[in-house]
């Protein structure tokens, strides 16, 4: 597939930086959608099933990781794109486990971004420079007993602790997931019990201490 046949949402929430990134872009791909906040971007990218969604780390709404958590199962031919400001690593290590397929920073020019896209598209991995011996050296290192702990949990609840663990309220979580409180509410007892935790400070401690957030 060439550049010029990929379909490429957009999701930021500064109008100028999604007219920027079209601009640069917008000759080489088929930009079909966009949008400002996470739960818009989840409609979006639901409703237009592009080839590549191309997101900001940092959404109102729903986070980045957790756009994607949320649509990867339901759209398992997209591949998804960091493009942030942020080079910090939790950030990077949220979206990549998430199933991010690649990290790139806004300093990268229009042809790098547009080479980035294309790689990611067809498969590869992609991150700026002084990310990837960070990525490759977090998940080769980590330890095969926080393995064991994470498989006791279900996508979906490993999707639920992400959130709870960054201090979303049970609202604000059943919000990005789509999800009840309710649901959300067992979703968090099960995930406690499995751990053998006490509650959401101890939670966070956790996720905190194998950077899952």
């Amino acid at each position: 597939m060439t550049s010029s046949q990929l379909r490429v949402v957009i999701v930021d929430d500064h109008v100028m930086v999604r007219s920027g990134v079209r601009h640069e872009i917008g000759e080489h791909v088929d930009i079909v959608g966009e949008a400002g906040d996470g739960i818009e971007a989840v409609q979006v990218i639901l409703a237009t099933r592009p080839d590549v969604v191309l997101l900001d780390v940092h959404l109102p709404g729903a986070d980045g990781a957790a756009v994607i958590s949320t649509c990867a199962a339901q759209v398992p031919e997209t591949r998804f794109l960091a493009l942030s400001v942020s080079d910090a690593p939790e950030d990077v290590v949220a979206v990549v486990r998430s199933g991010a397929r690649g990290y790139v920073t806004k300093n990268i020019t229009g042809p790098q971004l547009l080479e980035a896209i294309t790689r990611v598209a067809e498969g590869d991995a992609v991150f700026s420079p002084r990310l990837a011996g960070f990525v490759l050296d977090t998940f080769a290192g980590a330890p095969a007993a926080n393995d064991e702990e994470l498989d006791r949990l279900t996508p979906r609840e490993l999707e639920v602790m992400r959130l709870i663990a960054r201090g979303y309220t049970y609202r604000e979580a059943a919000s990005a997931l789509f999800l009840s409180v309710k649901t959300i509410e067992t979703h968090v007892s099960a995930v406690l019990r499995k751990l053998q935790l006490s509650d959401r400070h101890e939670l966070t401690r956790w996720a905190s201490a194998r950077r899952l957030i």
